[in-house]
């Protein structure tokens, strides 16, 4: 049985790990993983759907406890523990749920001191008693329902029949229907630097580079003081050496060194490319989303992938999402019937959460045919995923998912000018880019 302190409107833990409001997706199932021993069944929730507007959620099936993320920022927004039985809890180290002791209505008021009346939700036969960023629902049986809105304390029980705890929440603010995902705690950013966002720079639709603007932790000014973030701005171009890149975004995640490309069988003339000797590599930056292709003989870069992270794809969970923009200059101007794409007179911009089938409504005539890409790990070839499909447009290839959300996008540097190629050129050049 897990022993966990409980911090109103923070987090969920012990002096070994905690689950942190504001925490990624990420860093929540890495810690799953390392107390794989203590903690069992836990299972991921989400829609394949509607990804954005149904929330994430890490259920601990056998510890009663779920992780709610925001389906948006993925970041954690909600833990609660509707199982009270399965868990021992404590708050600022006096334990008030226990096998001993029992969370009633007379056990909380000592533990957490006086708050507002409780709210009485007649249809679910429930009392809420809510702190900040802390709320409880007592189940009351309907003989005992309240004639008049004076709380908890008002209410009557034979003895041993006080209403216990069913469930507890933890949230960021004064309500749980108010309850939002907070920013990147500094405690989860582990000297890490974090994307804010991402703008592709392009001209008469070549791209040339990324523009970062990063997050990371300021400078400490004492013990007491709690470090500080900072914003900084970054700029990556094709052609940047590795010194370039480095000293621009620091220490890549990982460093991933490309096999042979099989789909080099799509290019014209496949029997023409002599294998090279030497393998072009990738930095992985896990943490803004975004992967860089070296070339092997220069050592410069000649390719970004920029990673969505949309929970169904096969490299889900590697990657936080890359909140990007990519601006396309249109030739004519095209009325946007979509919600998910952005229009301004000529110009298309295309970020995270605009879907395939709305982005190729505006920008390809006639539709292409894509490239089929099916994944599998060397020690598992199924693919529980299904396939992706690959779109080659300009010097872009989109990834897009059977639910028509981008799953990545592909930048790489043209030799011709822009022009719309082939999906399956294009998507030959973006297949092997996805490193994990």
């Amino acid at each position: 049985m897990l022993d966990l302190d409980v911090v109103p409107e923070r987090s969920l833990g012990n002096e070994h790990w905690e689950f942190v409001l504001g925490m990624p997706f990420y860093q929540a199932v890495n810690i799953l993983k390392r107390q794989d021993s203590l903690i069992k069944g836990v299972q991921v929730w989400y829609s394949q759907e509607k990804p954005l507007e149904t929330e994430l959620v890490l259920n601990l099936s056998h510890d009663g406890i779920k992780l709610i993320f925001d389906p948006v920022s993925q970041r954690l927004m909600i833990i609660e523990v509707n199982v009270m039985a399965n868990v021992k809890l404590k708050y600022c180290g006096v334990p008030f749920n226990t096998p001993q002791v029992r969370p009633t209505i007379d056990q909380i008021d000592q533990s957490f001191g006086a708050t507002h009346p409780g709210v009485y939700i007649a249809e679910k036969q429930l009392f809420v008693l809510n702190f900040r960023g802390l709320s409880f629902d007592f189940p009351i049986n309907s003989k005992y329902e309240p004639k008049y809105a004076h709380g908890l304390g008002s209410l009557q029980f034979p003895n041993g029949m006080s209403p216990v705890v069913a469930r507890m929440c933890i949230y960021a603010g004064n309500s749980l229907g108010d309850a939002r995902a907070p920013a990147l705690p500094v405690t989860c950013f582990y000297g890490n630097c974090f994307l804010d966002c991402l703008e592709v720079l392009r001209d008469n639709n070549v791209t040339s580079g990324l523009k970062f603007l990063l997050v990371t932790e300021g400078n400490v000014q004492g013990k007491l003081v709690d470090p500080r973030k900072k914003s900084v701005e970054r700029l990556v171009r094709f052609g940047d050496s590795v010194q370039d890149v480095v000293s621009a975004l620091g220490c890549p995640s990982s460093k991933f060194y490309k096999s042979e490309d099989k789909m080099k069988i799509h290019l014209p003339d496949a029997h023409k490319h002599i294998r090279s000797t030497s393998a072009d590599y990738f930095f992985n930056y896990f943490t803004m989303g975004v992967d860089l292709l070296f070339d092997a003989t220069t050592h410069t870069v000649k390719k970004f992938v920029l990673h969505t992270n949309y929970p169904g794809d096969y490299n889900f969970n590697i990657y936080c999402r890359c909140q990007f923009k990519l601006p396309i200059t249109m030739d004519t101007p095209k009325s946007n019937q979509s919600q998910t794409i952005l229009m301004e007179d000529d110009l298309l911009v295309i970020d995270a959460y605009s879907k395939w089938d709305d982005v190729q409504k505006v920008l390809v005539t006639p539709k292409h045919r894509p490239v089929i890409l099916n994944r599998s790990a060397s020690t598992n070839t199924s693919n529980p995923f299904g396939s992706t499909f690959c779109y080659g447009i300009q010097d872009l290839i989109f990834e897009v998912m059977s639910n028509q959300h981008i799953v990545s996008v592909t930048l790489y540097q043209s030799s011709t000018p822009s022009s719309n190629t082939s999906s399956s050129n294009a998507s030959s050049t973006s297949t092997s880019s996805s490193a994990s």
